[in-house]
């Protein structure tokens, strides 16, 4: 079987990133990387992750508060332009399930967590060490200052890049080692031999060996899936771009939606997908379902 065939078909449902960093210890160490903090009160986080989005019908990779911060973060393989408009969406949600709707229209001020974001990428297509994107980017009216802003932070998490942030954190240290084990063994062998190969390695080695050990045939499950999503999406989303005039990336999309169906993706991850993709915005992209 080929690198580029699909070897998993189950239901999507999470990721090795945030099975990492789903205990209050490993994301208060992820925190403290990213401010340069060394807090230790695990105790003080709250944990709030949208499971499934009044909006968007998705769930958002880690959602939690902190020192009066409310800071959302999402992992990412593939760039997106909406991650800002995506944002504004995750945190209505989050704040519309903790504020009364009746409070709103008393006098009294509602004190809420000061918001932030952040995305954690691993795609092979981001030369910077960190980039932002803005809210007001996507408007189609230029304003000098904006009235309604959003800015995400946009950090390289793959091996080598970014390196104060990975001493600080091991975790996502390993993190990225892992998938760039798996990226370099799946260029020449089968993907699900790449996989295991990448975490008997890693377990030797000592780098997320606990975790690997305890969740090795979700950790394998998931690997491989995620690894076929990225690489047919890529690889549908350049026949589009190279075909261009002749068919357009109707085609391409269409045949990513049922790429993901046919691997029983649910409906609401094959939309977050394929905006991410293709730039798309959740209407558009609902009727290529």
């Amino acid at each position: 079987m080929s690198n580029n065939e699909l070897t998993v078909n189950q239901r999507y449902k999470d990721s090795v990133f945030r099975m990492l960093f789903d205990e209050k210890a490993e994301l208060l160490s992820l925190y403290n990387a990213v401010n340069g903090t060394d807090y230790d009160n695990t105790e003080d986080l709250e944990i709030n992750t949208l499971e499934e989005g009044v909006f968007m019908k998705m769930k958002n990779d880690v959602s939690f508060v902190f020192g009066f911060e409310l800071n959302l973060y999402e992992h990412q393989s593939s760039k997106c332009g909406n991650i800002a408009l995506r944002y504004l969406f995750y945190v209505s949600d989050i704040l519309a399930g903790k504020v009364v709707r009746e409070d709103l229209y008393k006098s009294k001020v509602i004190m809420i967590s000061a918001p932030r974001f952040v995305v954690f990428y691993n795609g092979e297509d981001m030369k910077e060490d960190r980039v932002t994107y803005k809210l007001s980017e996507q408007f189609e009216k230029k304003i000098e200052y904006p009235e309604l802003e959003l800015v995400a932070t946009v950090i390289n998490i793959n091996e080598n890049r970014n390196t104060k942030i990975m001493s600080a954190c091991e975790t996502l240290r390993g993190y990225s080692i892992f998938v760039a084990r798996i990226r370099k063994y799946a260029a020449n062998m089968d993907i699900e031999e790449a996989v295991s190969r990448a975490i008997n390695e890693c377990i030797n080695e000592g780098i997320l060996a606990d975790f690997l050990r305890k969740n090795l045939a979700e950790v394998k499950r998931m690997s491989v899936l995620e690894y076929n999503e990225e690489l047919h999406l890529k690889n549908v989303h350049q026949d589009g771009y190279e075909e261009g005039h002749v068919l357009g990336l109707d085609e391409g999309i269409s045949g990513a939606v049922a790429l993901l169906r046919s691997m029983q993706v649910e409906d609401s991850e094959i939309i977050k997908k394929i905006c991410e993709q293709y730039n798309l915005d959740e209407e558009k992209a609902k009727k290529y379902l």
